[in-house]
């Protein structure tokens, strides 16, 4: 048995009593704060509702463009992917605007702007005759909306998630994996909706989606506190996984980071003189380049291997299934373990995930059934309903083990000062990734029609991107934040 050893009271001659060994944490100083769990609620319920409109509007933007307005393929990609990234490009800007004027307000803000990009695209497709250019506007305010509020609501949950009471539990799941969950619900149910209303015309989604953002707003300016907390009320918490010195394994911490940055407190552009972030948000680009795949070279990848819609709503709805099953458990365990083997673990299965649609594009088609038909466009065939199955659920698990757990790094790069361009920062440096990466990986795709020798290059980019960021990204947090 262990001995518990007594120490004299300086001064006193006495003997101390033992101290207790025991897991539970030292209580804060001060009063709790009052209504953790109903304001992180609201925030959750925020973003559920907040996919419901976005979801239930942008998924028919390119069949209104290609219908309504007789675009090209070309032209259509051109139009979506400024609105991308006229939203995640704009992440640094909301970040920085949440931290200079408080994150209530930036996420009204946005509100009101994806309120007015929503009722110009009813506008635009009523105009008779439609007009397009109008329509293009629409579709960039629903970006830059996307790019105020989502920043704000990112350093509301971590404001949140440094607040919440210990439960004595070294695996709890952060309030970013429920935020995630509570996203993925709003993406199913969105579609859903906005596919009901169709039947009365784009307009009325759109109208649709403009109403339920108002409600948003009208709800989240009574239910948000006007006043951000008093300075120094928020503490700066742990790295997940991660506990200082004299606290239980996971529990919050209530002194000051190990490595404090005064000279970035209450800067609005802090993260980008944060050399460590920068490399940490660059390498963590990956991550999100490689969700993206979900929207462009997967589906095409079925499409080249001759299956049809169906194969494709099957996809979608598997990684549904999987982020609402597992999202939860993978978090935990990703506090359990720390956040270089959470990120290292989460990249490397992103990378396996390439990997197997690489083989399966080497093997051909005729390696796997879902492949039979072959090329339905002329080119390479793809590597097949199965390969593309089992690499989506490599991808979806690695995403679901390092997106939650690099939010919540931020708030322990930030030092106890504003989260805002920190957030910003870490979504504009996947939105740049995406932009590019998507442009090369394009061109490859290109290149394998055309030669089928070269079909797997762009999966060995894909494949080794996340590789990198495995290797990269634990060497940068063993540095110390």
């Amino acid at each position: 048995m262990r001995r518990t050893s007594r120490t004299a009271t300086p001064g006193t001659g006495r003997r101390s009593p033992p101290r207790r060994l025991t897991s539970e944490p030292p209580r804060p100083a001060g009063p709790r704060p009052p209504r953790i769990r109903g304001r992180a609620g609201t925030l959750l319920g925020t973003q559920a509702l907040f996919n419901v409109g976005f979801f239930a509007v942008v998924p028919f933007i390119a069949v209104v463009l290609s219908e309504d307005f007789a675009l090209g393929g070309a032209a259509v990609g051109i139009v979506l992917g400024v609105r991308t990234f006229a939203q995640q490009g704009m992440f640094l800007l909301g970040g920085a605007l949440a931290d200079r004027c408080g994150a209530r307000a930036v996420i009204l803000l946005g509100c009101g702007v994806r309120i007015a990009g929503f009722l110009t695209l009813a506008a635009s497709v009523q105009a008779r005759p439609a007009l397009l250019a109008l329509f293009v506007v629409g579709t960039i305010l629903t970006g830059l909306g996307g790019a105020l509020f989502s920043p704000g609501l990112n350093v509301l949950v971590a404001e949140a998630e440094s607040r919440r009471p210990w439960t004595g539990s070294p695996g709890r799941a952060t309030l970013f994996a429920w935020l995630a969950v509570s996203g993925e619900i709003g993406a199913v149910v969105g579609p859903l909706l906005g596919a009901a209303m169709l039947g009365w015309g784009f307009a009325a989604v759109a109208a649709g989606g403009a109403a339920l953002f108002t409600g948003i707003g009208l709800f989240l300016a009574w239910a948000l506190p006007r006043r951000p907390p008093a300075a120094g009320g928020a503490r700066p918490v742990p790295a997940p996984g991660a506990a200082p010195t004299g606290t239980a394994p996971g529990a919050p911490a209530d002194r000051a980071p190990d490595r404090p940055r005064p000279a970035a407190r209450g800067s609005s552009w802090a993260a980008l003189r944060d050399r460590r972030f920068l490399a940490l948000a660059g390498f963590h680009a990956s991550d999100l380049l490689a969700y993206n795949q979900l929207y462009l070279t997967l589906p095409l990848a079925l499409t080249r291997s001759g299956q049809g819609p169906q194969a494709v709503g099957l996809l979608f709805a598997w990684v549904s299934v999987l982020t609402l099953a597992l999202q939860i458990p993978v978090s935990r365990w990703s506090v359990r373990v720390g956040a270089p083997a959470a990120l290292r673990t989460g990249y490397l299965l992103t990378a396996g995930g390439f990997v197997v649609l690489l083989l399966a594009t080497l093997a051909g088609p005729a390696a796997d059934a879902g492949g039979a038909g072959g090329a339905a466009d002329g080119g390479a065939g793809g590597p097949g309903t199965a390969a593309v199955l089992g690499a989506a659920t490599l991808l979806i698990i690695g995403h679901l083990a390092a997106s939650p757990t690099a939010l919540g790094l931020v708030p322990r790069f930030a030092a106890g000062g504003p989260t805002g361009s920190y957030f910003g920062l870490l979504a504009s440096c996947g939105g740049a990734a995406v932009l590019l990466g998507n442009t090369a990986v394009g061109r490859l795709l290109d290149v394998g029609a055309a030669r089928p020798e070269a079909a797997g290059l762009p999966w060995l980019l894909l494949a080794a991107l996340p590789a990198l960021s495995a290797w990269a990204v634990p060497r940068i947090l063993r540095r110390g934040i």
